[in-house]
C-alpha cells in the first residue's frame, strides 16, 4: 500500500497523526491543517517608505544641483550650467558678427525653447496620467509643508494655525495621542532653518556656489547677499509658518498646471472610494471621526468627487490611513488608487448618488 501524501495547503492528515484502526473498526477523525495568514506589519506601508525616500533624494538633489553644476544660471559668468557643461544660447557670436540673425534665431529656438517645450510636454503627460505626482513625491516645498504640518500638529493638535478644530486625538490605527505645547520650541526654529536653507540654495543657483558657501562658512556675506538672504529668510519663514498648504493650493503655478492636466483625463489615477460600504466609515475612529480626513496635508476630503480633489498630491496618506483603520475589517479598506475604467466608474458612482 502506498504511503499517504500530505500537503501543507490542503486539509489533509498531518504526518504526526497517522490514523490507526480502533478496536471497534472505526477510524479517528483526521486533524486538519488550517493555513494562517501572516499579520501585516505595523507602521508605514511600502508606498509611504518609497515616497519619503523619493522626497529625501530630490531634496538632496535640489541642494546639490548648483554645487555640482547640474543646473544653475551664473550671473557672474553670464551663462547657465547644465549637467556639468556651460550652456549658452550662442548670441555672443551674433553680437560679434560671426553668425547671421537666422543662425542666432535657430540657436535660441533649439537651445532654449525646444528643450523647455519637450520638458514641459513630458511633465504634463505624467500629470495627465497620474496627477500631481511631482508635488506629492518630489517637490522640496511640499516636503517642508509636510514636515512643518507634523511638528505643528504635535504642538497644537492642528496641522495649521488656520484649522478651526483640532484633529482627532487618535492615530489611524486607533491609538490615542495628545498635543504637547513644548513642540512649539521646535516648530518655529524648524521654519526659520528651512527658510534660511532655501535662501542660501536659491542664491547658489544665481551666484557661484563656491563663493556663496565660502561666505556662509566664513561669515562674510557681501552687502547684496546679506540683503537677499535676510529678505528671503523672513518671507519664507512667514510662508512656512502661516501659508504652507495655502500656497500649494492657490498660488503654485506648477501645481495648477498639473491639476489642469489631471482634470482633463477621465481615466487618470484617482483615490477611489467604495461608496456602498460608506457605513464602515462611521466606525473608522471613535466619535465617528475619519482617519483619511485627518492625514491629508492639503486639508482635503479624500472621499470626495474628483473635481473637489483638484489639488490632491497623490501622496496616498489617506489610502494608508484607511488601510490601518480597517485592518480588522475582512472586506479590506474603502480607499484605493484606481485608474482607467475603474476611475470612470468611481466618478459615475458619485454623480448617480448626487442625482438621487
Amino acid at each position: 500500500m502506498n504511503a499517504p501524501q500530505f500537503s501543507p495547503l490542503s486539509p489533509q492528515t498531518s504526518p504526526d497523526s497517522v490514523q490507526a484502526d480502533r478496536p471497534d473498526g472505526a477510524r479517528r477523525p483526521s486533524r486538519r491543517v488550517i493555513p494562517i495568514a501572516a499579520a501585516k506589519p505595523a507602521g508605514h506601508n511600502r508606498t509611504q517608505k518609497k515616497r519619503i525616500a523619493f522626497q529625501i533624494g530630490f531634496f538632496t538633489l535640489f541642494i546639490l544641483a548648483p554645487v555640482l553644476d547640474l543646473f544653475r544660471y551664473d550671473l557672474v559668468a553670464g551663462h547657465a550650467w547644465l549637467l556639468g557643461m556651460e550652456w549658452r544660447l550662442g548670441l555672443d557670436d551674433f553680437v560679434a558678427g560671426r553668425i547671421s540673425a537666422l543662425e542666432a534665431g535657430s540657436n535660441v529656438m533649439f537651445r532654449l525653447f525646444v528643450p523647455i517645450l519637450v520638458g514641459a510636454a513630458a511633465f504634463l503627460w505624467v500629470s495627465w496620467k497620474w496627477g500631481r505626482l511631482y508635488c506629492g513625491w518630489l517637490c522640496p516645498h511640499f516636503s517642508v509643508v509636510e514636515t512643518i504640518n507634523k511638528l505643528m500638529q504635535r504642538a497644537s493638535g492642528k496641522p495649521s494655525v488656520w484649522v478651526r478644530e483640532p484633529l482627532p486625538p487618535w492615530k489611524a490605527d486607533g491609538t490615542p495621542w495628545r498635543p504637547d505645547a513644548r513642540w512649539w520650541a521646535v516648530v518655529v526654529p524648524a521654519a526659520v532653518f528651512f527658510a534660511f536653507l532655501w535662501s542660501v540654495v536659491f542664491l547658489s543657483y544665481l551666484l557661484p556656489p563656491a563663493e556663496v558657501y565660502g561666505n556662509l562658512f566664513g561669515g562674510a556675506f557681501t552687502r547684496n547677499q546679506t540683503i537677499f538672504l535676510s529678505a528671503a529668510t523672513v518671507v519664507l519663514t512667514m510662508e512656512f509658518l502661516f501659508a504652507r498648504h495655502l500656497f500649494c493650493r492657490y498660488a503654485c503655478a506648477v501645481g495648477l498646471f498639473q491639476s489642469l492636466a489631471w482634470m482633463s483625463n477621465r481615466d487618470a489615477m484617482v483615490v477611489g472610494f467604495q461608496r456602498k460600504r460608506a457605513v464602515d466609515c462611521a466606525s473608522c475612529l471613535p466619535e465617528r471621526q475619519s482617519a483619511c480626513d485627518a492625514v491629508c496635508p492639503m486639508r482635503l476630503t479624500p472621499r470626495n468627487i474628483k473635481r473637489l480633489m483638484f489639488t490632491c498630491t497623490q501622496c496616498a496618506q489617506c489610502v494608508e490611513a484607511c488601510e490601518q483603520s480597517q485592518r480588522d475589517n475582512p472586506q479590506g479598506p474603502l480607499l484605493a488608487w484606481v485608474s482607467s475604467e475603474a476611475a470612470r466608474q468611481n466618478e459615475a458612482g458619485f454623480r448617480s448618488g448626487k442625482e438621487r
